[in-house]
């Protein structure tokens, strides 16, 4: 836009070179040719094709003297490694012809200089402007670049704390559980023996009714605690730590993990997985030469997805007679669970052992 703005500025000041040449048709062959050349140089990429237009448009002013005119327009063209020549020369042929060709010599002689001054000054600031609106978009790039990275890593700051909490939570669930088990369990415990203990020396008929009360009260209180120190047991189980804990602590061969499960999966979905899991890797140990154990647990939209394979060469044999013997009874645990959660249970064993595993996200029956 800058350049449209300043080679007609430009033009438009040399179209004032009427003042002392003639209105003839060469002056305005000059107008058009020069038009031509601001508006060819602007579209052309080609720094040879440019250059040959205004070394054109130089030649062709030996002859009409009038293209001298629009020299300033011209000057504002040339590259700036090249436009102290062009400057001296044109300079040299401009003032020579105007010197020949005209009556008056200053007001040509101005009229040239301050339009030389006035392409420069032109020039010089379209360049200024073309750098700064760079360096402005740089800035903004930048700018967007760093915002983008500023709320990722606030994002994953985010999660981070929300995984502390939520582990602080489940050990801080598996602390109260343990601290009940041990306490408030083993004071009933001891309560209903010394109940026991004390309805078998009991001769008084009227306090049988209120040790059987008692008894009952006991053994219902120890009923509900079992039953809150183990739901508050199974929900402190973190599974992306058992997961890890096992692939970790797996040393027969490397292991792949990729974990993408979210943390509200169900207890039973969180027990069948790390029960399968540990039996995979079991018979890999025992029954595989592999060297290297790829585990891959995601979660979809509509279920949940487990997948352990091997790259082993000696399992094909003993998968084909997995009835007889350990293994056997592992897989058929293995398909047991999973069927019991409304799941399905595939296994392969053609380059390397494979058991791919698909639980539905639906209430299990």
């Amino acid at each position: 836009m800058h350049y449209f703005q300043d080679t007609g500025l430009l033009l438009l000041y040399c179209m004032g070179s009427i003042l002392y040449f003639p209105a003839d048709p060469s002056f305005v062959l000059a107008f058009l040719c020069a038009l031509i050349v601001c508006c060819a140089c602007f579209f052309l990429e080609s720094p040879r094709i440019r250059l040959g237009f205004e070394i054109c448009f130089l030649s062709v002013s030996l002859l009409f003297p009038s293209f001298f005119c629009f020299f300033p327009a011209l000057f504002y063209l040339f590259p700036e490694e090249r436009r102290k020549l062009m400057l001296s020369c044109t300079c040299i042929l401009f003032l020579y012809h105007i010197a020949h060709s005209v009556d008056s010599f200053m007001l040509p002689l101005w009229m040239g200089c301050f339009g030389f001054l006035l392409s420069a000054l032109l020039k010089s600031h379209t360049c200024q402007y073309n750098r700064l609106d760079i360096l402005f978009r740089e800035s903004q790039d930048d700018s967007r670049e760093n915002h983008l990275l500023l709320t990722e890593k606030n994002k994953a700051l985010l999660e981070k704390q929300d995984y502390e909490i939520y582990t602080a939570t489940l050990r801080e669930r598996n602390r109260i559980a343990r601290e009940i088990h041990d306490s408030v369990g083993h004071v009933l415990s001891r309560s209903i023996l010394l109940l026991g203990a004390a309805r078998a020396v009991n001769h008084q008929a009227e306090l049988c009714p209120v040790l059987d009360n008692l008894d009952l009260s006991l053994n219902a209180a120890m009923n509900s605690i079992r039953s809150s120190v183990h739901d508050l047991h199974d929900d402190s189980v973190n599974l992306e730590e058992t997961v890890r804990s096992l692939a970790d602590g797996f040393t027969f061969c490397p292991v792949l993990l990729r974990y993408d499960m979210g943390r509200k999966v169900p207890r039973e979905v969180k027990y069948c997985l790390i029960s399968i899991l540990k039996e995979a890797l079991s018979n890999v140990m025992r029954h595989s030469n592999a060297s290297q154990v790829r585990i891959t647990m995601q979660e979809h939209p509509a279920l949940y997805q487990l997948c352990v394979e091997d790259n082993g060469t000696r399992i094909a044999p003993e998968f084909r007679k997995k009835e007889s013997g350990r293994n056997g009874i592992g897989l058929t645990n293995m398909q047991d669970r999973v069927q019991s959660l409304n799941g399905t249970l595939q296994i392969t064993a053609d380059s390397g052992f494979r058991i791919f595993i698909t639980i539905s996200k639906e209430e299990p029956q």
